[in-house]
């Protein structure tokens, strides 16, 4: 056990260091060589961990996965919280917030980046999708919603939500935003069979 600690302590130190340096220099600029010096450690040491900078910025990726996984799994596990509320706490619970989580997002925004942001995305979209589908299908278990489609139409939803509000794909004025945030919730509710409205009135007050 104490080996496998010191294994995750040292992974995660290589990780921390690299996210700080893939932030200040840039991913593009920043080399192994700058990561060895930050973390102290010799090549070799590195290449126990990881197999390049590209396994490294991977590596940050799956971690920020691992944590929305975390926070949905959680929602999901919830028994007092009804299926609407759960799905609407799971979209927006995939919104990165802490500084390290902006970081590595921002770093993904610059077009230099482009491969990199798109295996993001559909990673998201691979790893997400089935675990929204557990909630949509406890709503229609309980006769609140009728879904023909939950895996196939929450993929779609999830591809189009992830892309249109991504800002590193598509800018946008605050008023312009808030009308693509109404309408896909608004056919999130047509897939769901759900009264018009209910989702955004849910979002809103989730918002106060």
């Amino acid at each position: 056990m104490r080996t496998v600690k010191e294994y995750d302590e040292r992974r995660n130190e290589i990780l921390d260091a690299s996210e700080r340096l893939f932030h200040s220099k840039g991913y593009n600029k920043c080399t192994v060589n700058d990561i060895l010096r930050e973390v102290n450690i010799a090549k070799g040491t590195f290449y126990y961990y990881f197999k390049s900078k590209e396994d490294v910025m991977d590596g940050l990726l799956e971690r920020f996965k691992d944590l929305v996984v975390n926070r949905i799994e959680n929602i999901i596990s919830d028994e007092y919280m009804e299926p609407k509320e759960k799905l609407l706490k799971a979209f927006m619970s995939m919104k990165l917030n802490e500084d390290g989580e902006e970081n590595v997002i921002e770093e993904l925004h610059k077009g230099e980046n482009a491969l990199l942001h798109q295996k993001t995305l559909n990673q998201v979209v691979i790893d997400i999708a089935p675990l929204l589908v557990k909630i949509v299908e406890e709503g229609v278990s309980k006769g609140i919603w009728k879904c023909r489609y939950p895996l196939q139409y929450i993929q779609i939803f999830l591809a189009a939500s992830v892309t249109l509000t991504d800002e590193g794909i598509f800018q946008m004025d605050t008023e312009s935003q808030i009308k693509i945030m109404e309408a896909l919730l608004s056919v999130l509710e047509k897939m769901l069979n759900e009264k018009e409205g209910s989702f955004l009135k849910l979002f809103i007050d989730n918002m106060e």
